[in-house]
């Protein structure tokens, strides 16, 4: 018997299958080509793979709880799903994956977002852009004083210095929380919406393409005709013998140096400017919009993408492990071989079983809880 979601989340769950291929692709392929200019990969999914995979975190939770949800039960369940994606996240941090493990920031994400669950969308999208554009510079001004994190993901020994540990999930880690909260805010915004309307898809493919289209060029301004360039040229020179797009690239983790406040005007993936959110937040909302526009037929041709986009949290929590128990020297065949098993096994589990195992695991825990959706 065939398991296919909602209409409404069809688009959904296939935006979110391209988001882990991207992620996945991110992990595993080649940044450089052998001339050192960016890959393919590099180009296509660096830092918007991961956004948009947090995008989607804020549409599920609107999906999931309604417009008007209990706060009492609605953040019970939270709160449940965030402890155990947090504690699968320290657990995959405990292997040699090589890649910077999301889960724990998730956990994070979730709590920043309870407040907001019961918000409309235009206070959604306002509080996005807030965020977005004003936590970066807080970051700047505050990370000199915080420890610098230790590890690329977050382990379980983490929890004995709490202080530590919360410092890197909300400023200095990979995926900072208190700015990357306005990707799940952004998301929770765009779940509030008519998804089933075409009309909706179109507005908010359009919207995402001009967002992104204007940060691109807003940094391409600030950089170049008005000398930000320049300036972190100065920055860099008396300290270090590389280019200020090398520092740039070398500083794709997260955040980006706090020697210069120029250095926020970047769009580089993973450096968590406002330029960085804006681009990923729109190109997020880009992909969104196209896949939501794909029904009926062309949605069976799909149905391995969108199968593998309904049980993120076990095919992602499966290719970490895979990476931390085996290793290549030959990175191509290596993903293709994840992405097709990845593919393969989402659309019979999806036909025959229904939710993925660790999804289904979060369902269990929080079905008590969830009588309060209205």
């Amino acid at each position: 018997m065939s398991r296919r979601p909602a209409d409404r989340l069809v688009g959904v769950d296939l935006a979110r299958g391209l988001a882990l291929l991207g992620m996945m692709a991110v992990h595993v392929l080649p940044a450089q080509d052998g001339d050192g200019s960016a890959s393919l990969a590099d180009q296509v999914a660096s830092g918007r793979s991961a956004a948009l995979f947090a995008v989607l975190a804020g549409v599920g939770l609107a999906l999931a709880y309604g417009r008007r949800p209990s706060m009492t039960r609605a953040g019970a369940a939270v709160l449940v799903r965030a402890v155990l994606i947090g504690a699968v996240g320290l657990l995959l941090g405990l292997l040699e994956s090589g890649i910077a493990v999301i889960l724990a920031y998730y956990a994070v994400f979730f709590v920043l977002a309870l407040p907001w669950l019961r918000a409309g969308p235009r206070l959604l999208a306002a509080a996005a852009a807030v965020v977005a554009v004003g936590m970066p510079f807080v970051s700047f001004a505050v990370r000199d004083e915080l420890p610098p994190r230790d590890r690329s993901s977050p382990v379980p020994g983490d929890l004995a210095e709490p202080g530590q540990l919360l410092s890197e999930l909300l400023l200095t880690g990979y995926y900072p929380a208190a700015i990357w909260l306005a990707y799940l805010l952004a998301g929770l915004a765009v779940g509030r919406l008519a998804l089933k309307q075409p009309a909706t898809a179109l507005r908010l493919a359009a919207l995402g393409a001009v967002i992104w289209i204007a940060a691109v060029g807003l940094s391409a301004l600030l950089l170049g005709p008005l000398g930000g360039y320049d300036q972190l040229a100065d920055v860099v020179r008396p300290v270090q013998e590389q280019t200020v797009e090398q520092v740039v690239d070398d500083s794709r983790f997260g955040t980006v140096p706090t020697t210069s406040a120029w250095w926020l005007a970047t769009d580089a993936p993973h450096t968590s400017t406002p330029l960085d959110m804006a681009a990923t937040i729109g190109s997020s909302l880009l992909v969104l919009g196209l896949a939501l526009l794909v029904r009926g037929r062309v949605a069976r041709l799909l149905t391995p993408l969108w199968a593998a986009g309904s049980m993120p949290l076990s095919l992602y929590t499966a290719h970490v492990a895979f990476l931390g128990l085996t290793e290549t020297d030959d990175p191509e065949p290596y993903y293709l071989a994840q992405a097709l098993m990845a593919l393969l096994l989402a659309t019979l589990w999806r036909r025959y079983v229904g939710r993925g195992p660790l999804e289904q695991v979060l369902a269990l825990a929080t079905r008590p809880l969830r009588a309060g959706r209205t």
